[in-house]
């Protein structure tokens, strides 16, 4: 007979282990949220007015990527879950491999992006505290969505990330494109979130449970026992409305239409931050919730705890199947469409824009291939997730790169058009330098940081073909990736094109752009890294080998 709940005793652990166990895991957030504060406190003090809120934005997000880089290294060795994986407040959170990697690499951007943003020039001196803090606040839900253990976090994570990021839209006071950015985002944005919601409640409702590894066992049982009254159309209309504000955050498609108005509308710094951060993070909420429900050796224990027997866990292989098909299909369709609509773009953030459309595609089959092999080979799981993660860890500095440049030249050239960059070579040959290394880095092609990532994800399409692991529908993601990858060379090369062999326009007195200067160098410190990890990327792979380890 179990002992009667005593409340007393029930506060006393939850503080006891808020305290000693969930805390101590938080650290980076918790800086982040003070540095938060801090600004607010900047922006409202006459004294603290003058004080450079790049700096004290930089400083706070310097010591939660020291905790960052702390919690990372001392994960345990030999992919050991057990060991290294904690929920944090009552469930809600989850301290594993994959969030502490993910952190990591949205904390190492954002400390890049704060020194880019005060090199740009935007913001400016009077909005910096509230930009800052705005930057802060939206990574400090994508932080709680790379973690997110439980369906009310996971709702409010995306919320947390998402409202900052339509102010942050908006940022240019009165140019009329920004103001109908900001306004399309949102307007989209609060589609998706009340559609998300929606599904979130019907799963809940059906399922008993808002708890994504409880909600595994029950999904399990319904799978194995069936339902009555149609609770499995209900748990499949929830799901796929799950999917819409996963696909939304992703900017995959059909939920990607706000992406191009909105980066083009929006300074090419917010440009940055949406396309880099926002991804890293819906990539690791889309692993997040497809292990969390469909996966349950990485519930670690939970089944057992609930009374779960083998055969009723096996039954989550169609669940692992309806999973695949979706992110598959989605993947294939948004890699597609993002490639050849870049074509007929003449303004350079909207053709980064369907470009980052074009990536997430890519992203999102090495997650199909991930949760197709999660019923077949764990070595092949953990591989697939691998380079998923690694790609996170290079696209930071590729699309970031590419973003830095565009608003280098845009305050030099005034002007944000392809045609405007006519015969840079002739001028300053350094960025176009540095513009082919980052171009030619998304397309692919060696010895760059974006061919090893591309070769990793078509590796774990392989392996899962190798492995029999949803064979034919791995072979198509595998022939519509290596498609695209050469659709993808016609448009990026075209803005080199433009860049070498075009005359420059008459009216324009250009002075030369020098990398020996602070935003040259800027640039220069985002493009090594492309090339660096092109010839030595064993070091960023070992990280994302204990990123890999969640699925082990």
């Amino acid at each position: 007979m179990n002992p009667p709940l005593n409340l007393g005793t029930l506060l006393t652990d939850s503080i006891t282990n808020t305290l000693d166990v969930s805390l101590p895991l938080f650290r980076p957030e918790l800086c982040l949220a003070a540095t938060i504060v801090l600004l607010l406190v900047c922006r409202m003090l006459p004294v603290l007015r003058h004080a450079d809120s790049a700096v004290v934005a930089l400083g706070g997000v310097g010591f939660g990527l020291w905790y960052a880089w702390c919690d990372l290294k001392s994960l345990p060795a030999g992919g050991d879950l057990l060991a290294g994986r904690q929920e944090l407040f009552t469930g809600l959170l989850v301290y594993d491999s994959l969030t502490a990697y993910v952190r990591l690499v949205i904390l190492g951007f954002l400390a890049l992006y704060i020194v880019f943003t005060r090199v740009s020039g935007i913001p400016d001196r009077e909005d910096g505290a509230d930009f800052y803090a705005l930057v802060l606040g939206a990574s400090l839900g994508m932080c709680l969505m790379s973690a997110a253990n439980h369906i009310l976090m996971l709702f409010m994570a995306v919320e947390m990330a998402s409202v900052p990021s339509y102010a942050l839209a908006g940022l240019l006071k009165g140019r009329k494109a920004s103001s109908e950015a900001a306004l399309k985002y949102a307007v989209y944005g609060a589609g998706a979130a009340g559609i998300m919601l929606y599904g979130l409640s019907l799963m809940a409702g059906i399922l008993g449970t808002c708890h994504l590894p409880s909600m595994a066992v029950e999904l399990a049982k319904v799978a194995h026992v069936g339902s009555d009254g149609g609770g499995v159309m209900v748990l499949s209309l929830g799901g796929l409305m799950l999917a819409v504000g996963l696909a939304f955050k992703l900017s995959a498609v059909p939920f990607h239409f706000w992406c191009p108005d909105v980066f083009e509308g929006a300074a090419a710094e917010v440009g940055a931050f949406l396309s880099v951060a926002s991804k890293a993070a819906a990539v690791a909420l889309l692993l997040r919730v497809a292990f969390g429900l469909g996966v349950p050796a990485a519930s670690l224990g939970v089944p057992a705890a609930n009374g779960a027997s083998a055969a009723t866990l096996a039954a989550l292989g169609d669940t692992r199947h309806f999973m695949v098909y979706v992110v598959a299909l989605m993947a294939a369709v948004t890699c597609t469409l993002g490639n050849l609509a870049a074509y007929g773009q003449t303004n350079m953030k909207r053709l980064l824009a369907y470009s980052t459309v074009a990536h997430a595609g890519y992203l999102m089959m090495g997650v199909a291939a991930a949760i197709a092999m999660a019923g077949v080979t764990a070595t092949g799981t953990r591989d697939a997730v691998t380079a998923v993660a690694f790609y996170l860890g290079t696209y930071v500095f590729m699309n970031l790169g590419a973003f830095a440049i565009v608003a280098v030249l845009r305050n030099s050239l005034r002007s944000e058009e392809i045609s405007a960059y006519a015969g840079l070579v002739r001028t300053s040959p350094g960025i176009v330098v540095a513009m082919a290394a980052v171009l030619v880095s998304l397309i692919g092609l060696p010895p760059l940081a974006g061919f090893v990532s591309k070769f990793l994800v078509f590796s774990s399409l392989v392996e899962a073909i190798a492995s029999g692991a949803e064979r034919p529908l791995m072979l198509v993601l595998l022939v519509v990736g290596g498609l695209n990858t050469v659709i993808s060379l016609f448009y990026y090369l075209r803005v080199l094109k433009v860049m070498t062999f075009d005359p420059p326009p008459a009216d324009r007195a250009l002075e030369p752009f020098p990398l020996v200067s602070v935003p040259g160098a800027v640039v220069t410190g985002l493009v090594l890294p492309v090339v660096g990890f092109g010839l030595f990327w064993s070091g960023l792979y070992a990280a994302a080998q204990l990123a890999g380890a969640f699925a082990s």
